[in-house]
C-alpha cells in the first residue's frame, strides 16, 4: 500500500507570505500557492507542504537540505541575497567566518527561514 506512494513531507510556519517570498524569491525555488498552503517544488519531483501555524515554534533541527555543487558559492551566493548563516561550535567542530563546516563530514552551512526554521546547502 504504502511502497509506491508519493508520500511528501511539510513544515510549519508563521507567516505563508514571508515564506512564499523568501522561498520563492531568496532561494529561486517554484512555489505554488493554493488554499492557504505552499507547495515547494523539488527538483527531483517532489513537492514539500508549507502550512501556517499560529502558534508556530521554529524546528530546533535542519527541515531541509540543499545538495549544491560548491558549497562557497552556495553561502556566497545566498550572502549576497541577505541570508545570514547559523554560527555553531561542538567539542572541536566548528563553523567557519562564512558559516561553513569543514570538519567531521561533509561541507554543510546552515541557515534558516523567515519562521526560525533551519535549512541547510550541503555539498555533494
Amino acid at each position: 500500500m504504502f511502497k509506491n506512494n508519493k508520500a511528501f513531507s511539510g513544515f510549519s510556519v508563521n507567516d505563508i507570505p514571508k515564506a512564499k517570498a523568501f522561498y520563492s524569491g531568496t532561494l529561486d525555488m517554484d512555489v505554488s500557492e493554493e488554499n492557504g498552503l505552499l507547495k515547494l517544488q523539488i527538483a527531483n519531483g517532489s513537492t514539500v507542504m508549507v502550512y501556517p501555524k499560529e502558534n508556530h515554534e521554529p524546528a530546533t533541527f535542519t527541515i531541509l537540505n540543499f545538495p549544491v555543487d560548491n558549497i562557497d558559492t552556495a553561502v556566497d551566493f545566498l550572502a549576497s541575497r541577505g541570508v545570514k548563516f547559523e554560527h555553531y561550535e561542538w567539542e572541536n567542530i566548528k563553523t567557519d567566518a562564512k558559516g561553513i563546516m569543514r570538519d567531521g563530514g561533509p561541507l554543510i552551512a546552515w541557515f534558516k527561514d523567515p519562521a526560525g526554521n533551519i535549512l541547510s546547502v550541503i555539498q555533494t
